[in-house]
């Protein structure tokens, strides 16, 4: 069986980042979650400093999803997109904006970039911890990712 890809998480608010780590949790989630705190040490897991990918698809530290909120210290996530969308070995990773911004130029400016999904960080517990279980769930394991990108976990396991 082909070894599981992690989710990059990339997320600077400690209490969206307890939820979201319980949420997967929750949804029972085998891969493995890299957690980043700001948009460089996202970079500095996805890059080398001469921004050549660190890894490779057929490497298993090669995301299968990055989950990227906007708004983070350091390196804001739409520079972080823009650099994952700009290099020929990390383009085909999905990146999902889970962001508090409900901002219509953040919202235009991910899709144009190439983002595979905003959504709206929800205000309530219930919510939030649906979406966030939801997400993971899609595109950890329902998404059918280009051939020899990532594996997936078999449906039903």
């Amino acid at each position: 069986m082909a070894t599981l890809k992690p989710i990059l998480l990339v997320e600077d608010n400690p209490k969206d980042l307890e939820l979201t780590l319980e949420a997967f949790a929750e949804a029972q989630l085998a891969n493995d979650i890299v957690v980043a705190r700001d948009g460089a040490e996202a970079l500095s897991y996805l890059f080398h400093a001469d921004g050549q990918a660190v890894s490779k698809p057929t490497d298993p530290k090669y995301p299968a999803v990055i989950i990227l909120d906007i708004k983070l210290p350091k390196v804001d996530g739409i520079e972080v997109l823009q650099r994952i969308k700009a290099n020929d070995s990390t383009r085909a990773i999905p990146v999902v904006m889970l962001t508090s911004s409900k901002e219509e130029q953040d919202l235009v400016r991910s899709y144009r970039l190439g983002v595979n999904a905003f959504v709206v960080k929800p205000v309530g517990f219930k919510e939030f911890f649906d979406a966030i279980r939801d997400i993971g769930s899609f595109w950890a394991i329902l998404n059918e990712p280009p051939p020899g990108c990532h594996p997936r976990r078999p449906r039903g396991s």
